[in-house]
């Protein structure tokens, strides 16, 4: 901050931006830090991110999150990124410090310290259902956390096979591909499930979601659909008596870290899940 006469700004550009709860979260943490912060949701074309990005810079704001399509069209527009958001190629938050700007990408450490409420990843078996920029994210970050293995089904059995391979070369946990098939059975070795369909606003979700067999109820199942009812998958999990880590959880967890990156301060998950419980209904 230049001058204590002036309010940091932090901003989420948004296509679209209505509807989507970043201002409302972080407000709470900026009235709960005692902070002089304020925060701006703002509509952004596609092709009209290059002049909003420049005016981040320009304008001094501490940084911006970003919503759909933008994230993805954010990669080649931002000179320096994280490993995670070139692994994913998507950028969910972009921090504005001494330099350049730098992108992030968040979400799949936020469905990691979500799971780390229920289960503790290192070692684990996991299946990633969708292997899109969220998928990606999330299968880094498990490998990172020490996943044993990790098997990639999506709807475009290319792009699995992709990820797979991204994984392999990452020296970590061993990956596979297992087919997408309407009803697709749940290998019997593995420990966590995790549904990463594409984010809201971004690319179209496959036109019906598999039917899982073989659930069992010692497996961990999350879900990073932002509803507050059961997505499919959930729905097919609770009946299951599986544990079920939902998109308001992972949501939460993944905004306390981008809190924590903009503003230096560590909000309380459980309050930014209840003001998100507050803002969906």
């Amino acid at each position: 901050m230049t001058s204590a006469a002036l309010q940091d700004i932090i901003a989420l550009l948004g296509c679209p931006a209505a509807g989507n709860p970043a201002q409302y979260l972080f407000e709470r943490a900026i009235e709960a830090a005692g902070l002089d912060v304020r925060f701006l949701t703002v509509e952004v074309a596609p092709d009209q991110l290059a002049d909003a990005l420049a005016g981040v810079a320009a304008m001094g704001f501490r940084g911006c999150l970003l919503s759909g399509p933008l994230r993805e069209a954010a990669v080649p527009l931002i000179a320096s990124t994280s490993p995670a958001a070139a692994f994913a190629g998507a950028v969910t938050l972009v921090e504005r410090q001494a330099g350049p700007l730098t992108g992030h990408m968040t979400d799949g450490r936020g469905v990691v310290e979500a799971l780390r409420s229920h289960i503790d990843p290192a070692g684990c078996r996991v299946l990633v259902l969708g292997a899109g920029s969220r998928g990606r994210a999330t299968a880094l970050e498990l490998a990172l956390a020490g996943a044993a293995s990790i098997v990639v089904a999506d709807p475009d059995a290319p792009r699995a096979a992709a990820l797979a391979e991204a994984l392999g070369g990452l020296s970590a946990a061993p990956a596979a591909v297992l087919e997408w098939t309407d009803s697709l059975d749940v290998p019997p070795d593995v420990d966590i499930i995790v549904a990463a369909g594409p984010a809201p606003g971004g690319s179209p979700p496959p036109a019906k979601g598999p039917t899982l067999t073989g659930l069992r109820g010692d497996l961990v199942v999350a879900d990073l659909t932002l509803t507050t009812s059961p997505s499919p998958v959930a729905s097919q999990a609770q009946a299951a008596a599986a544990c079920v880590v939902d998109g308001l959880e992972i949501h939460a967890a993944r905004t306390a870290i981008d809190i924590h990156t903009l503003l230096g301060v560590d909000a309380d998950p459980d309050m930014l899940r209840d003001a998100l419980d507050e803002f969906l209904s």
